[in-house]
């Protein structure tokens, strides 16, 4: 317990080498499952002790919890006292396969703190709701025959803001087809790059409408030798303004007027459509580099862009090694069946989402889908206490996966992975190249 106890806080201090306390934070709450794994069989009872401290000093209070299965409503309440800041609940058990979700509140000198926890149960076993049509490969591979039809067309400018000693940067715009789409993406090679020297990485993003991350926020690619494209995916010109940006994201990215949900209703008209087959045209563009090496080629993204990640190693052979942190877009239709947890963008809390139309529609587009076609090594990461894109998920995904692959769960982890997570699948990429 102890060991499990430092672990934890460990963790929650990486977001600075020099403290040892959450970043400038009053309080810390601590939950210790009495498994060190987070992991309990069908019928076992999991119990988690909780801590609560404020300016580091252990603090007593009532506390309020609420007890639900994974990303749904609670089926159980309490109250629990704290003794010296510690309590021990009893999250009780599941018959079937997943999570369970502890959800706590206390209040501290007038103050609410909230937070959460997440245990698993035979997770192994997790199985997705959404099946595969018949046509499911044929949809797609007539899709990409039609979109290869158009050229390779892109225009490239130097981004000097981005570039430094070691690396050079562009700004890439990518046509896509003879109606106007395109795609947007910061291209960072090393500066002495050779001709066939390089491995290249496509980075598709998470999901919303905002500017490409600062490119140099993953500048350690070129400097560790890759071609690195990183994309944006509503042809938007990443030198906007914030506020342009601000303005595009509120007609945009709407509740059910979403890109999201854009056309759902149609598989042939649905927005991510082309987001998918850009993806596609995107390794067409690092291919056709001269400073390519042309051997290795891997994706790489969170969320959304891990979502993409998957789909583009499912779409495109060339791809051979797939990074991708707690996938979204991924058994989306599950919330269909009652107690069932889905995935990203949780169309059940939206109007006239759940449709046999639309349903039938996010088939063609769920991740577990295309998991089930990926031949590349595949390096998978996820947490537990991710209320975004739930571990139930990111395991009906992990499940499905037939190809090599690897996994680094950090169950304390919400929807995010730290930097030395992220940097180590660059270095996991490296190892792996051919």
């Amino acid at each position: 317990m102890r060991k499990t106890l430092c672990l934890l806080l460990l963790l929650l201090g990486l977001n600075s080498l020099a403290e040892n306390y959450p970043h400038r934070s009053d309080y810390l709450w601590v939950a210790v499952p009495d498994h060190d794994d987070w992991n309990y069989a069908l019928g076992e009872h999991a119990r988690v002790e909780i801590q609560f401290y404020k300016y580091g000093m252990p603090r007593d209070g009532e506390v309020s919890y609420d007890i639900a299965n994974d990303m749904l409503a609670a089926d159980k309440q309490g109250t629990v006292s704290l003794k010296h800041g510690r309590a021990t609940i009893d999250m009780g058990t599941r018959r079937t396969p997943g999570f369970r979700d502890l959800r706590l509140r206390v209040t501290v000198d007038g103050v609410k703190y909230d937070h959460h926890v997440k245990v698993g149960f035979a997770v192994s076993h997790i199985k997705p709701y959404t099946q595969e049509p018949s046509d499911f490969v044929s949809f797609w591979e007539s899709n990409k025959q039609a979109a290869a039809r158009f050229p390779l067309n892109y225009s490239k400018e130097l981004a000097p803001q981005y570039c430094t000693d070691k690396i050079v940067c562009y700004l890439v715009r990518l046509q896509l087809d003879n109606k106007g789409k395109c795609v947007y993406a910061y291209l960072t090679m090393p500066r002495d790059a050779k001709q066939g020297a390089c491995p290249a990485v496509l980075c598709p993003p998470g999901a919303g409408v905002k500017t490409i991350r600062e490119p140099m926020s993953r500048r350690y690619y070129a400097e560790n030798g890759f071609i690195r494209l990183e994309m944006e995916i509503h042809g938007l010109n990443p030198t906007l303004s914030d506020e342009q940006f601000k303005e595009i994201s509120n007609a945009l990215n709407a509740g059910e007027n979403g890109y999201l949900c854009n056309g759902l209703d149609d598989r042939d008209n649905y927005y991510m459509k082309h987001v998918y087959l850009a993806c596609v045209r995107c390794i067409d563009l690092l291919t056709s580099l001269p400073e390519w090496d042309g051997r290795n080629v891997a994706v790489q993204g969170g969320s959304q862009g891990g979502a993409l990640a998957i789909v583009t190693a499912a779409l495109d052979e060339r791809v051979d090694l797939c990074v991708a942190n707690h996938p979204a877009l991924a058994d989306m239709a599950a919330y269909v069946e009652k107690g069932r947890t889905g995935g990203y963008p949780h169309f059940n809390r939206m109007n006239n989402m759940l449709t046999d139309e639309k349903i039938r529609t996010m088939a063609y587009y769920d991740v577990v889908n295309f998991a089930r076609h990926v031949k590349a090594h595949t390096f998978l990461t996820w947490g537990y206490n991710d209320v975004t894109c739930p571990p139930t998920t990111s395991y009906a995904v992990w499940n499905t996966l037939n190809c090599q692959k690897e996994s680094l769960i950090t169950p304390i982890n919400e929807h995010w992975t730290s930097a030395a997570t992220d940097y180590a699948q660059m270095e996991w990429i490296k190892r792996h190249l051919k």
